[in-house]
């Protein structure tokens, strides 16, 4: 009898049509976590340059759904800097070098809910990341450049 309903399930199983897999093993290149090396902040004719590899850090991480960042003093707040801590997180999207981020937390709290659209270009192991931050209600509209190195 066992024997039989061995037997059975095999050729049901053969008869059965072959599914599609609905996901893929591929990894998108921009998935892992980056460190954040510098940015530039571009509004109208002025340009800030900001090296966070000097008292700063700046860590993004991106999975297949969800992103996040992370950054603070190397000094606890306690400098000239007095950046402290600010971090921020939210779905987003990517195609093509094009990638859509949906600000859902962000310790700055009148960012949320807000939408920013980047081009990613990536070169080996670094990701520059460029686009237009645009929030009319703070008074923002400047262009952004960060540059990241893949963390191992």
């Amino acid at each position: 009898m066992r024997r039989f309903v061995n037997v059975l399930f095999l050729a049901l199983g053969a008869c059965m049509p072959e599914q599609e897999s609905t996901s893929t093993n591929e990894r998108s290149p921009i998935e892992g976590t980056w460190q954040l090396l510098s940015a530039e902040n571009i509004t109208g004719e002025d340009t800030v340059f900001t090296d966070y590899t000097k008292g700063m850090k700046g860590i993004k991480m991106i999975n297949q759904n969800y992103f996040a960042f992370f950054q603070h003093d190397l000094n606890k707040g306690t400098d000239s800097l007095n950046t402290k801590y600010g971090s921020g997180s939210g779905s987003y999207s990517y195609m093509d070098g094009h990638y859509i981020e949906n600000l859902e937390y962000c310790t700055a709290r009148q960012w949320e809910g807000n939408t920013f659209e980047f081009e990613l270009t990536i070169k080996g192991d670094t990701l520059i990341q460029e686009g237009k931050e645009r929030i009319e209600e703070l008074g923002v509209d400047r262009i952004i450049r960060e540059t990241y190195v893949k963390l191992k």
